[in-house]
């Protein structure tokens, strides 16, 4: 079992170490968004929670992309502009 996770990680690390260093990136930012947001609760601080969760949106999107991904792409594309919307409405409104 061991062996078949560390062979799922090194592939996908040998198939695009960009795309693996970007989905690494997402979601450490991404679980970091969450925790704020769930720990913060019911008054979350979205000053710290949008900015995390776009940075994690707009790479994920990158990186689904670059491995050509379409659904993952859409996905987290559509996550990053309504994660540009919150920002708009945080920091400008």
């Amino acid at each position: 079992m061991l062996k078949l996770l560390k062979e799922f990680w090194v592939n996908s690390y040998k198939s695009d170490y960009i795309a693996f260093y970007l989905e690494l990136f997402s979601v450490i930012v991404t679980i970091m968004g969450s925790a704020i947001l769930t720990f913060t609760s019911p008054e979350p601080i979205m000053r710290i929670v949008f900015p995390l969760y776009w940075l994690g949106s707009s790479t994920m999107c990158l990186a689904g992309y670059r491995r050509r991904l379409v659904w993952i792409a859409t996905l987290t594309g559509w996550f990053t502009i309504m994660n540009t919307i919150g920002l708009y409405r945080v920091f400008i409104l």
